[in-house]
């Protein structure tokens, strides 16, 4: 019997991609993958099903420490 979670890691690694694996939910598991231009997070549920989230951007630098101070106060709010 295949896990999702250990067959979309062999998928990754055959593709030669990068990933970082997160547990933020008790019932996920997180797989981040970064790709030129896009960042994609596939959550694999207890029950074996995926749920693949996309973020598309041009990878530009928005700012420095004002802007993490920014971000860390409205995200205290």
């Amino acid at each position: 019997m295949s896990s999702a979670v250990f067959e979309t890691i062999r998928m990754l690694e055959e593709a030669r991609l990068h990933f970082l694996i997160m547990r933020t939910r008790p019932d996920t598991i997180t797989l981040s993958v970064t790709l030129v231009g896009e960042r994609v997070e596939i959550d694999i549920f207890e029950d074996d099903h995926l749920e693949i989230s996309r973020f598309h951007g041009d990878e530009s630098v928005k700012g420095g420490m004002d802007l993490l101070r920014r971000l860390l106060a409205s995200a205290q709010e």
